[in-house]
């Protein structure tokens, strides 16, 4: 199990495609960071967190793009020609998907910490701050729902027709151009940039209202559920795990006898 994993993490990350879009997230977000995060947003400091939380919403789009197309590698044409070839392994389909899941959400999850870790050399180089500490609970609750949700949606959605995971990759940007309703405040970064006014207080600590945590909760739960319930593939109704295994091994050898 660990060499497969091992395996499909250096498949996802070891190619083009990650050093690409970790390229691009690293320079949109020294920008987001050098002109917007700066300035603080709603009249707090820059390293407050919601300038924090405002500067994780602008990168979440680009990490959503980043967390599919993680993906694409198992959902597309190519990937799903192979799946005879898995399913004849002595793993079970399902822990397969599994794996395979595990490691793109790794992926995502080194995408999240370059861009985390950005912030902290930001934050040390312009103004010799480092409690980490005050920003752990904003980015838990801007990123973890949302990609664990993408990762999710986008599995099922890869399932139907892998086309569809390049559309949901529009979905982010949607969310930013639309005038969202408060509890999808973290969605387009709304609540980060007004929800500091409604307490009242100058700078105030981080909190959320019951409505933006419920709707964060749901969206981690829907995606931890998406991620555990996988479509049964025809492969794994007929070759149930290491059975499927000990048929090619017995068509193969009698294909030896005959020749014999």
């Amino acid at each position: 199990m660990n060499k497969i994993f091992l395996y499909e993490c250096r498949r996802l990350l070891w190619n083009k495609f990650f050093f690409g879009i970790l390229l691009i997230l690293l320079l949109f977000g020294w920008q987001v960071l050098d002109q917007v995060t700066i300035l603080g947003v709603a009249h707090t400091a820059p390293f407050s967190p919601w300038s924090f939380g405002d500067y994780l919403s602008r990168m979440l789009p680009l990490l959503w793009i980043g967390a599919l197309f993680f993906l694409t590698f198992f959902t597309s044409e190519k990937a799903r020609r192979v799946t005879v070839l898995t399913d004849a392994a002595p793993v079970p389909p399902r822990s397969f998907a599994m794996i395979r899941g595990a490691a793109a959400l790794a992926g995502t999850g080194l995408l999240a910490f370059a861009c985390l870790a950005e912030a902290a050399v930001f934050y040390a180089w312009y103004f010799d701050w480092y409690a980490w500490g005050e920003l752990l609970l904003p980015a838990l609750a801007t990123l973890l729902p949302s990609l664990v949700f993408s990762l999710g949606s986008g599995w099922l959605l890869g399932q139907a027709s892998p086309k569809l995971v390049y559309v949901w990759m529009v979905l982010p940007f949607l969310c930013m151009a639309l005038p969202l309703p408060e509890p999808l405040g973290i969605l387009n970064g709304s609540f980060f940039t007004t929800w500091p006014s409604v307490l009242g207080t100058l700078d105030p600590a981080f909190s959320m209202s019951v409505s933006v945590a419920a709707v964060q909760c749901q969206l981690f739960l829907a995606g931890v559920v998406l991620l555990a319930l996988r479509p049964v593939g025809k492969g794994e109704k007929r070759f149930p795990g290491r059975e499927s295994f000990s048929i090619t091994q017995k068509f193969s050898g009698s294909n030896v006898s005959k020749k014999d």
